[in-house]
């Protein structure tokens, strides 16, 4: 199979047609790029997971161009699920609802509900529009593999396993949405990302983040390993951690480099130069590199120091994602 990345011009009714003919198509959103089929095609569905080695009961995310669609997808939806929904649709959220008969098992994995996105990306929304179904789909990679934020990360995964890839530049998000399960007793956050506990707490009054030991995954991204490189990584409690990681993988006789924000890097330079990936001056910029961070490292390297970037705001969603990609080794 040829793999071709296509403008929207070039493509938009190529994508939508093999949509249309029970085929995959990669799409670009604001957050991350996404591998979608028709989500009322259990057939397509089942090819998303053959394309990315997905185990079946993780569910996928519906996407939809216009909130006008919840309701033929979702039943018994909450005025608290709209708040939310009208808050940040289109954005970086994906609310959990009761799910409509018309979503098949495949989409859901079995489960009575349903993660539902409207992705602020205007490739996305023209995407969605013009196949005239919502689109079911997880990241545009095979399962376990640090998600793509860019056309090119998409290619050098599935290259020879989807026809289309859809161009839409860099993703300004970078990571995937947040996950807000609006059929818990109090709204829980499944996933962090960029729309934080405190931006959904000042809409609901009331919420929390998911803790706990995980047995029916409710939302992708919590019950397997996720967004690993294909090197080692660990994350470094400091800066005299990471410059001790450092010389200990020099010593090994591997090509280390740390992965930090600017200050931070400043200060390791200071006392040992360093092979570095700068991401940026905030936590913002942090956000939007490092998936692409993490592509270059594992490309150019063998060993990887990540900072521990805290645990507030979106500092603690960046986290929750390297924390999983370096399997939780600390040093």
């Amino acid at each position: 199979m040829q793999t071709k990345i296509l403008t929207i011009e070039e493509g938009l009714q190529i994508a939508a047609e093999l949509i249309r003919e029970g085929e995959v198509v990669v799409f670009p959103t604001e957050t991350v790029y996404g591998l979608g089929a028709n989500a009322f095609d259990k057939n397509a569905v089942r090819k998303i997971f053959e394309v990315k080695g997905r185990p079946m009961d993780n569910p996928l995310i519906v996407h939809i161009a216009d909130t006008k669609q919840v309701d033929e997808l979702a039943c018994d939806v909450s005025p608290a699920a709209r708040k939310v929904m009208q808050a940040f649709m289109p954005g970086a959220i994906t609310v959990i609802v009761k799910k409509s008969p018309i979503i098949p098992d495949e989409v859901s994995a079995g489960l009575a509900t349903v993660g539902i996105r409207f992705p602020s990306h205007p490739v996305a929304q023209a995407f969605i529009k013009a196949c005239g179904v919502p689109i079911a789909a997880p990241s545009a990679n095979t399962s376990t593999k640090i998600s793509p934020t860019t056309a090119e990360h998409v290619f050098e995964d599935l290259n020879g396993k989807v026809r289309v890839i859809l161009q839409g530049g860099s993703c300004d998000v970078g990571i995937e949405s947040t996950i807000v399960d609006m059929t818990a007793d109090t709204p829980t956050i499944l996933r962090p990302g960029a729309i934080t506990e405190a931006m959904l707490a000042e809409v609901l009054g009331e919420v929390k983040t998911f803790s706990g030991k995980i047995v029916v995954a409710k939302a992708p991204g919590m019950k397997y390993k996720h967004y690993a490189p294909n090197c080692e990584m660990v994350v470094a409690k400091d800066e005299e951690h990471a410059l001790t990681a450092y010389a200990q993988s020099l010593a090994r006789g591997e090509n280390p480099v740390v992965l930090a924000e600017r200050g931070y890097i400043d200060r390791l330079n200071k006392v040992r130069a360093v092979n570095f990936i700068d991401l940026g001056k905030d936590e913002i910029d942090i956000m939007r590199n490092i998936y692409a961070a993490m592509h270059t490292a594992q490309d150019k390297y063998n060993f990887i120091v990540c900072q521990d970037f805290g645990e507030d705001g979106v500092a603690s969603s960046v986290m929750n994602r390297v924390n999983k990609a370096s399997g939780g080794k600390r040093v």
